[in-house]
């Protein structure tokens, strides 16, 4: 009788500790379920490179990536708890600290948000600028969303409300397309490569951009900064915390992506993306790529400079943030990068 009571009792031992490396990406294994705000989109391109080239695998951990469709969505996935990690915009861990509440970027992708507010060439109103939104349906990936941001950032500079335009959910990749070619938004915050299949197809003269965030150039004259941390990777404190190996082995998956990016050529980095990523016409994506190159990070580091401005526009919209006591330092991180 006891030495099946000590038997039981090593069986329920081994059990949990078993457990302990399932769901959640811990140091001791498992999955670690990463969500995407978007995968298609060229923006979060290192994530999935970084996937498709077997650096998650080689770094030694097994990644699971989800694609949520929107930047939104993947933080609501990650206070929900259904992912561990999210390949996101930087912007929302500010967002999260104003509501008191950890969120850490531990990897930097993009220094450039990317971000292009253009018009439907199948809009009825008359649209000459930014002004002119008022009372327009504007596409962003979804509500809450970066775009979302941008968009009523951009609203507040030039004089109006940030409700004066109506945001509406169109995603980011076809379906972004598909609403700006039947008139279904008036405009819409575009990326990559989106954009550049939009313009191909109703033609770049046809297609008025009104602000456009995808060089230094764009950003300085649009958010009157040089440099503007986007899309990283980021997680509750409490998982870095007790998640620090995994962390580096997926900062360092990330940079390895970086440094791909930074050494092939848009032909070669989209041969090694899924084909439907495209949209249909490989050559116009490739190019995209090579356009996009510059936006992407060339170390994965984040600095402080480049915080205080992303806060700098949040706070002119965002009263939340405008009246919170934010601390930036909580917001990102560069220890898991290593030398």
């Amino acid at each position: 009788m006891r030495r099946r009571l000590v038997l039981a009792l090593t069986l329920t031992v081994a059990l949990a500790l078993a457990g302990c490396g399932g769901s959640g990406g811990g140091d001791q294994g498992g999955t670690v379920r990463l969500g995407v705000g978007g995968q298609p989109l060229l923006v979060y391109l290192p994530t999935t490179l970084a996937d498709r080239l077997g650096y998650f695998r080689e770094e030694g951990v097994d990644v699971k990536i989800e694609d949520l469709q929107g930047g939104s969505k993947a933080l609501q996935a990650l206070q929900g708890g259904s992912v561990d990690v999210v390949s996101g915009y930087y912007d929302h861990t500010i967002q999260m600290q104003a509501k008191n509440r950890n969120v850490t970027a531990f990897v930097n992708m993009l220094r450039y948000p990317s971000l292009v507010l253009a018009v439907s060439p199948r809009s009825s109103k008359r649209i000459g600028g930014i002004a002119d939104l008022k009372g327009t349906k504007v596409g962003v990936t979804a509500p809450g969303s970066s775009t979302d941001f941008f968009l009523k950032y951009l609203l507040v500079q030039h004089g109006l409300a940030p409700t004066d335009a109506a945001p509406q959910a169109v995603g980011g990749d076809t379906s972004a397309v598909a609403a700006m070619e039947t008139g279904q938004v008036d405009a819409a915050v575009m990326i990559d490569p989106a954009f550049s299949q939009l313009q191909k197809r109703a033609g770049a003269q046809n297609v008025r951009t009104l602000a456009d965030t995808r060089t230094q150039a764009g950003v300085r004259r649009e958010l009157k900064v040089s440099s503007y941390p986007a899309a990283v990777l980021y997680s509750d404190s409490d998982w870095l915390k007790n998640n620090p190996q995994t962390a580096r082995k997926l900062a360092r998956a990330i940079k390895r992506a970086l440094d791909y990016v930074h050494t092939h050529s848009g032909s070669d980095i989209a041969a090694k993306m899924p084909p439907e990523y495209s949209g249909g016409d490989a050559q116009v994506y490739a190019q995209a790529i090579d356009k996009a190159k510059d936006a992407f990070s060339p170390d994965g580091r984040m600095d402080s400079a480049g915080a205080i401005a992303v806060f700098g526009v949040l706070r002119q919209f965002d009263p939340d943030i405008g009246k919170a006591s934010v601390d930036l330092n909580k917001t990102y991180t560069n220890d898991y990068l290593g030398g």
